[in-house]
Order: structure tokens, then sequence, then C-alpha cells
């Protein structure tokens, strides 16, 4: 791949990295309620799903999402039931529903989280493919350029993530006292609300 295609591919995926998707929120929240360093474990968990995304780009599983209306309908609906029923949670449920949890059982929760929200969006599919198009060279096998376009935008990925985990941790001092942390479960699980409505009314690309 060319120096040139790199300089537009780079600045273009860290602004899609950088976009406040449900992971994103997830990552500042963890942040400000469990410190940096534990949020920046946690959004571990999105990684194995957004590897395997890339990997199904570069073998065509985008297309196939795209194309099947079935398939592309079931894993929207079950990611909306679990933003919408996580966004609940974290609105209604307080600061008592990790609380109790310490250390590497809390993790593995937050992860879990991480990991749920990602695979559960088939918008994230379809935007690996659609956004990895552009910048493939149809005179070159596409299989390693897109792995490595993968590659570079979960690097980019780990960065955007340190940036929220890091913006979040900034508010630790101020949901110290629980009504301020219940606001922030407020706003934040409302982000996540919103998010699962919005991907229920999702449509899959229309066929050419």
């Amino acid at each position: 791949m060319s120096p040139e295609t790199w300089a537009l591919f780079v600045p273009a995926a860290f602004a899609l990295n950088m976009y406040p998707g449900p992971n994103n929120v997830l990552a500042m929240t963890n942040g400000a309620r469990y410190g940096f360093g534990t949020a920046l474990l946690a959004s571990a968990g999105r990684f194995p799903p957004f590897a395997g995304f890339v990997l199904g780009a570069a073998v065509g599983l985008g297309a196939a999402l795209a194309a099947s209306a079935e398939f592309f309908t079931a894993i929207k609906i079950a990611g909306a039931i679990y933003l919408v029923w996580l966004g609940l949670k974290m609105v209604f449920g307080g600061a008592s529903d990790l609380a109790e949890a310490e250390g590497s059982s809390r993790l593995a929760a937050l992860a879990r989280r991480e990991f749920l929200t990602a695979i559960t969006n088939p918008k994230a599919m379809l935007v690996f493919t659609a956004f990895f198009a552009p910048f493939v060279d149809p005179t070159q096998p596409a299989f390693g350029q897109i792995l490595q376009l993968g590659a570079a935008a979960l690097a980019l990925e780990a960065v955007a993530v340190a940036l929220y985990a890091f913006a979040g941790s900034r508010l630790e001092r101020f949901v110290r006292d629980a009504r301020r942390l219940a606001l922030v479960n407020r706003i934040s699980g409302t982000a996540l609300i919103v998010a699962g409505a919005l991907l229920l009314f999702a449509r899959r690309p229309a066929q050419a």
C-alpha cells in the first residue's frame, strides 16, 4: 500500500475511532467510576469482536450481512435490546451494580460488557467493510490490504480508548459523591438507550 493511501487512511480512521459510540461511552463511564487503568484493561473486551469484523470484511462477511435482511435484523435486534437493557440498568441501578465486586471479578464484568456491546452491533461490521473499500487497490489482492488496514484501525482504536478512559478518569473526583455518580450513570445510561434505539431503526445498505 502506498504512503499516499496511508496518509489518507490514518486520520480518517482515527476520526472514526473517536466517534462517541456505545463502547466509547462505556470506556469513559468506566474511567469515571473505576479509574483509567481499569477502564483501559476492560476495553480489551471490544477487540476480539472488532478483530473478527476485520477478518470478516477481508473474507466478504460484510457483504453477506448487507445482503441478508434476516441476518442483519436478528443481530440488530439483539444489539438494540442489549444496549437498552444496559442503559436502563445504569439509569436505575445507581452505583450498586458493580460496587461490591473487586479486582479481577469487576474487571471481567466490565470487559464482558465491552465484548457484548461490540459483538451485537452489526453496523460495526458494515462500517469496517464500507470504510475500508475506498482504500483498497483493486489491482492488488484485497485480503492482505484489508488485514493491513484493519490492523492499523485496531491500533488507532487503542489510542481512542485510552483517550476516552483518560477523559473519564478526570471525572473520578467528581463522581466520588453518590449523587454525582448517579448523575453520570443516568447520562451514560441514557446515551446507551439512545444508541440502542438508533440501532433498532438502522437499515442495511441498499443493494445495487
